[in-house]
């Protein structure tokens, strides 16, 4: 348990210097439980400090001073020696084998990429959706034969999408969800796209993320079940997914059909109400409030709600019926702190809770 660590638990990241990376090292610096002692990145590094390799980029933070020190050493366990946990912002070219090859080696890997999040013994959590599906470790680690284990989050726009879902889920069920999302650059790594395709523009299309979102969706709201795995949730998803020239920060536009009846009194007080496991044991990087929901009638907006909680909360808001489903309403999320980073940090706090770190 996290009140009876005697010292910070020793970890790395892996992709170091890209965005998602330096969104780790933002969150893990200074962190009460992990201490940040490695940084990975490609071997053409070859051992130079992060600060004369990498570029900071994040706008709201400098490089911390004790991190442009660090050596940015090849993505290889032995590379690592001491490190119990690493976090993973590899991209999904080459983050299955690497992350297997630290499991393999008895280190826990809190993964970003995509690779794992549908295989039949791999969590795909968020704490305050399906803390539960950790269950699923004893499994994995049995069946790979592997002391360590792998951990992943959700897609950057299934987050905020399926955080909004959980508690009415738990109150109403869910028979259908329909939704649009309106999803920012930092969504597609730096630099993102070329300024020429998305200033003045819209894109209606980014490649596999509608089935990731649907897929992902289904496991998340989903069961963890001894001699059976995961079992999706009984729920239809439609999404539609496109890229707008907003820098962080994924809103989406979302229709739902209710198995039982709740008036819009009932699904807002839901929403704000919902205080589940994080909030309960009070994690680090836990928001107060999972959820917010905003009254005025053109909130949630992207540069004014992205960052509410630290950026770890989902804000909604204009709920109203809908002619064809129950209700509709539009929920956001911050695509590279809750939907990436943060939401991998916090899957960290969770197991530290559950005994498994």
């Amino acid at each position: 348990m996290a009140s009876q660590l005697q010292q910070r638990i020793p970890v790395a990241v892996l992709g170091a210097t890209g965005m998602v990376g330096q969104r780790f090292i933002e969150l893990l610096h200074n962190h009460p439980w992990f201490e940040l002692v490695g940084l990975a990145a490609s071997e053409q590094h070859g051992g130079r400090p992060y600060g004369e390799v990498a570029r900071w980029r994040l706008p709201e933070s400098d490089m911390p001073a004790s991190v442009a020190s660090l050596p940015v050493v090849a993505c290889r366990p032995e590379a690592l020696p001491g490190v119990r946990v690493v976090f993973s912002a590899l991209p999904g070219e080459v983050a299955g084998e690497i992350e297997e090859a630290f499991a393999r080696a008895g280190v826990a890997v809190f993964s970003n990429a995509k690779n794992h999040r549908m295989a039949p013994d791999v969590p795909l959590l968020i704490p305050e959706v399906n803390a539960d599906h950790v269950a699923a470790i004893q499994e994995q680690r049995q069946r790979r034969e592997w002391p360590g284990f792998i951990i992943t989050n959700a897609n950057c726009s299934a987050t905020p999408l399926v955080m909004a879902l959980k508690p009415l889920q738990q109150a109403f069920g869910i028979k259908k969800a329909i939704l649009t999302t309106l999803q920012a650059i930092s969504g597609a790594g730096y630099p993102g796209l070329p300024s020429y395709d998305i200033v003045d523009n819209v894109i209606p299309y980014i490649g596999g993320e509608e089935e990731k979102l649907e897929r992902e969706t289904r496991k998340m709201l989903g069961t963890w079940e001894e001699g059976r795995g995961f079992v999706d949730a009984p729920l239809a998803v439609s999404a539609h997914c496109t890229r707008v020239p907003t820098r962080e920060g994924h809103l989406e536009c979302v229709s739902i059909e209710l198995e039982r009846q709740a008036t819009p009194e009932d699904i807002i007080a839901v929403w704000t109400n919902y205080q589940p496991e994080p909030q309960q044991l009070k994690l680090p990087t836990a928001p107060a409030h999972p959820l917010i929901y905003r009254y005025e009638e053109d909130r949630p907006q992207t540069v004014r709600d992205r960052n509410a909680g630290r950026g770890m909360t989902a804000t909604i808001g204009r709920l109203r019926p809908c002619p064809i489903l129950s209700y509709k309403f539009v929920v956001l999320g911050h695509n590279t702190i809750r939907g990436a980073a943060g939401g991998s940090v916090l899957n960290a706090e969770l197991c530290v809770q559950k005994g498994l770190l």
